[in-house]
């Protein structure tokens, strides 16, 4: 005798899940309306300082000796090694601070080799942050066509409102404690578009099987059956990413933290919405057996006599 499956009512706890994204859609958006994001040299310009050491170097030291210099805004950073360090100062005169960063570090006698001065304009700043936004409303409009293309519009709907919850829930978190925005954070919230969509479309594939195999069934009972019978993959998936991830944010240096901040707020939110946002809003959309069936072809009459 086959066992009973278990199926997990998910779908009770909707109204309270729905009421948390909302208040925590709210804040986000009221953060970035009142603070905004705190955008790197990458977007607003200014001058990288790349140095080598001889030994591996304390950040926090070399922090303090570029503060004594008079180059409070640096930010110090180190790639590979402790021994490689990148210094981003909010200035135009890149000469200048080349010879400023150099002497500060040299200063305690430390044995350090310059080994490029780069200078990103503020317009060629802004211009990167006006692409990345494009980019990144392509990348949803292109979901939403590819979405009602496959299933219906209302999962269309339901899987693009959840993209922009994932995403606001990001920019938030960053704007509200003042996390710096760079290009690889921007590049880790468009592959959280990636991932959060490819949970939404397994669960919509999922429910949409669902609901013509469960032909008497209300669409509550066909959410969350198509939400137990994804829950196993949904967990590996994302407990796997999570720990490659966390090795990022935790050994993967500076250059990369924010990067990995942001996949770890993502991914946590993507999988989060999947189920109490997209499925949920399918539920509050009325979503039916009817909405995916086929159009019904219609009969040619003869009227000839």
């Amino acid at each position: 005798m086959a066992a009973v499956k278990r199926v997990i009512d998910f779908m009770k706890l909707r109204h309270m899940f729905a009421a948390i994204s909302l208040v925590a859609t709210l804040i986000s958006l009221g953060s970035l309306a009142v603070q905004g994001l705190q955008f790197g040299l990458d977007f607003t310009g200014g001058t990288l300082v790349e140095v080598q050491f001889a030994q591996d170097q304390n950040l926090d030291k070399v922090r303090g000796q570029l503060e004594k210099a008079g180059l409070e805004s640096a930010v110090v950073q180190s790639y590979g090694t402790l021994r490689d360090i990148v210094v981003r100062v909010a200035s135009t005169e890149q000469a200048k601070v080349g010879d400023q960063v150099m002497a500060a570090l040299q200063s305690d006698g430390a044995d350090v080799t310059l080994k490029r001065t780069e200078f990103v304009g503020s317009q060629v700043g802004g211009e990167l942050r006006d692409q990345g936004g494009l980019g990144m409303l392509l990348a949803l409009a292109g979901v939403m066509l590819y979405v009602a293309a496959r299933f219906q519009f209302k999962f269309s709907f339901a899987a693009v409102l959840s993209l922009v919850h994932d995403v606001i829930i990001v920019l938030g978190v960053f704007s509200l404690f003042r996390i710096e925005f760079d290009l690889t954070v921007l590049a880790a919230v468009l592959a959280v578009i990636g991932y959060s969509l490819n949970d939404s479309i397994v669960v919509a594939d999922r429910i949409r099987e669902n609901f013509r195999k469960m032909r008497k069934a209300v669409p509550v009972e066909v959410v969350n059956t198509a939400m137990t019978d994804t829950l196993g993959r949904t967990t590996i998936t994302s407990l796997t990413t999570w720990l490659v991830v966390w090795a990022l944010f935790l050994f993967g240096g500076d250059m990369i933290h924010g990067f990995a901040l942001a996949l770890l707020i993502g991914i946590g939110v993507g999988t989060y919405s999947s189920v109490y946002v997209c499925a949920s809003l399918l539920i509050y959309l009325k979503v039916s057996r009817e909405d995916l069936l086929p159009p019904a072809k219609e009969e040619l009459v003869d009227d000839r006599p």
